[in-house]
């Protein structure tokens, strides 16, 4: 089995190191350099026998904004996509999960971390879509989430695929329905246990979660406890 991962990255030492890495595993890399063909290679993939089941993309890239084409690969594919980014920050690391990333990597690149995070992430992929024939979801209130492939589903109609990282935290948050959750909790949730007061991850989760669930402002879905955390109305 050949799993087929594109690389969005323009150092070329780096994407030498990385095809050399995974040349022994399961992985085939491909590069583009500067992200201009990414979107259009993944597409017109989809179907085919060497379909994309990855992108590893960096975010500064030479013709593209890699955090844009993050978004675009997100809503667009049903593909996993990591960040790649010289930038070890708080800020650039909420970027990336805020525009649909799965998961985010900061450089220099452990070769060993990259490969068991496009392992984990892939092997998370694959469950999800094995399962895409079940019908079965979790109803609540006026909306539906499938578990398995994380498709959202408001009353009105309205679907879209939720990143691995809303999804821990919707489910959380319906696991906890009607009462509040703390910020710490819902991190330790996303795999970030080392949460501080400061952080803002998972703000910017139920951000993004709450515009997919269509919350207006006089009547919110998730429901901002003062001092406790967020809360799933019910």
């Amino acid at each position: 089995m050949t799993i087929h991962v594109l690389l969005v990255e323009d150092d070329e030492l780096l994407v030498k190191r990385i095809i050399n890495h995974f040349a022994q595993t399961e992985f085939h890399i491909e590069n583009d350099a500067t992200g201009a063909q990414a979107l259009e290679i993944v597409k017109s993939r989809e179907n085919a026998s060497n379909a994309i089941s990855l992108a590893v993309v960096d975010i500064v890239l030479p013709e593209r904004d890699g955090l844009h084409l993050a978004k675009e690969l997100n809503t667009l594919t049903n593909i996993g996509v990591i960040m790649l980014s010289s930038r070890d920050s708080q800020a650039d690391r909420i970027a990336g999960l805020a525009q649909g990333a799965d998961d985010y990597i900061c450089k220099p690149v452990d070769l060993l971390e990259l490969e068991l995070r496009m392992r984990a992430l892939y092997k998370r992929l694959k469950s999800n879509n094995d399962n895409d024939e079940s019908e079965e979801f979790i109803e609540y209130a006026d909306f539906k989430l499938h578990p398995d492939n994380r498709t959202l589903i408001t009353t009105n109609g309205i679907e879209s695929r939720l990143t691995e990282a809303e999804h821990k935290v919707l489910i959380c948050l319906i696991s906890n329905a009607g009462k509040a959750t703390s910020r710490e909790k819902i991190s330790e949730e996303i795999g970030q246990p080392d949460w501080s007061p400061n952080d803002r991850t998972v703000d910017v989760l139920i951000g993004r979660l709450r515009k997919k669930l269509s919350d207006e402002k006089d009547q919110k879905r998730i429901v901002t406890v003062r001092g406790k955390g967020y809360m799933l109305s019910i």
